[in-house]
């Protein structure tokens, strides 16, 4: 049976080439970067080239870069941070209805201890208006934080104009770019931002590793008290093999970016236009264009997308219905009703993310398959039979 991979939006492969550069961390070069002799140097350089590595890529400067575990800790950091250090100013934080929960689970811890949380809607197809945004800022807002992509939708905001909003105004501004960093082109200048979120295993690092760009003169209380690692903002021994094969994957993603980028465009672009001529009652979810290059989402109407999911794992095709944090979730997808579906519509959704090893062989066999196993639902679908 075929074995096909399209969850890189949940999580990627890590890249041979970022493996075999971290190899030497676990074995030779295994020093703490916080130590004195030339075990412990050794790995400071390695850290601290891969800080550069990082900066460059982002385009900001070497010592705006903190290491974290992922995502969703460089996220915490920035609700819980910000909201200690501007406490002063104020209690009012905005966002998005469509942020990842590591976003919006310490925005609700937030209003639990009297803070202020605006959650701004969005459009039919999932963008923030930079307008709705203004509107929402008042004297008490100490941070604004939207997501640069969905990571459901793929839906692409419009950080700069969010951003230039945010700095007229003189309020902090994070965007979340852990589905964007090392898939689009990326500089926290032409974005406006303060603070933005990575994680280097959703663009072909290893997982468990990720960083926060933090703007200097940026004010934000740091997450884990202990040793002065990171200039005392992050205490915690340093994972060097990990950050060395995150600085190797941004490196990577540098260099071949923009050809990956059209690949997959053509690959998405295909599945956009062939899965409703296949397929009836089909909702595309997301921008039809500002897009994640990777990303194609549908609802699939009178059937659950947890039943599409497991017959397409039978026949070897991985795939998600959402975010990978909340799949063991019930629920339906907050990002699709939030842009208007109905719970039934929701429920049916499919989401195909596609990375650098993705076959036009294997999105073809998805094209074949898919319908048979939508069909086949279908037709023990009490829903359908009602239509």
């Amino acid at each position: 049976m075929k074995k096909i991979y399209l969850d890189y939006a949940a999580t990627a492969p890590t890249d041979p080439e970022v493996v075999k550069s971290m190899e030497p961390y676990f074995f030779e070069r295994y020093g703490n970067a916080s130590s004195l002799h030339a075990y412990g140097q050794e790995a400071k350089k390695a850290l601290e080239d891969s800080r550069e590595a990082t900066a460059g890529f982002l385009g900001a400067k070497r010592e705006e870069i903190i290491f974290t575990s992922g995502g969703t800790e460089s996220d915490n950091n920035v609700i819980f941070g910000v909201a200690e250090a501007m406490a002063g100013k104020g209690n009012h934080i905005i966002t998005s209805r469509i942020e990842h929960h590591a976003i919006l689970e310490p925005c609700k811890a937030l209003e639990k201890k009297g803070f202020k949380v605006t959650y701004v809607g969005v459009d039919k197809d999932g963008l923030v208006s930079p307008d709705e945004i203004k509107k929402a800022i008042t004297d008490k807002t100490i941070l604004i934080s939207v997501m640069h992509a969905n990571n459901e939708i793929g839906t692409i905001q419009p950080i700069g104009e969010i951003g230039k909003v945010a700095k007229d105004k003189g309020v902090c501004f994070h965007t979340d770019a852990v589905q964007t960093v090392g898939h689009v082109p990326i500089n926290v200048n032409d974005l406006n931002v303060d603070l933005l979120s990575l994680s280097a295993h959703k663009f072909y690092g290893p997982k468990g590793v990720g960083a926060l760009y933090i703007r200097k003169g940026v004010r934000i209380g740091r997450f884990l008290y202990g040793g002065d690692q990171e200039s005392a903002r992050r205490a915690s021994t340093h994972n060097i093999t990990g950050i060395v094969g995150l600085a190797k994957a941004i490196e990577l993603c540098a260099k071949g970016m923009e050809e990956e980028s059209k690949y997959l465009i053509s690959l998405r672009d295909k599945l956009i236009k062939e899965i409703p001529v296949r397929i009836p009652d089909v909702r595309l979810n997301g921008h039809p264009q500002l897009r994640l290059p990777n990303n194609v989402n549908f609802s699939i109407r009178y059937i659950e997308g947890e039943s599409i999911l497991l017959s397409l794992d039978m026949l070897g095709i991985a795939a998600s219905t959402g975010s990978a944090c909340t799949s063991s979730s019930l629920e339906p997808s907050h990002v699709l009703l939030s842009i208007g579906l109905d719970h039934a519509t929701a429920h049916g959704s499919l989401r195909i993310s596609m990375g650098r090893w993705t076959k036009e062989s294997e999105v073809n066999y998805l094209l074949e398959t898919l319908p048979k196993v939508v069909e086949k639902l279908r037709a023990m679908s009490p829903l359908y039979e009602k239509k």
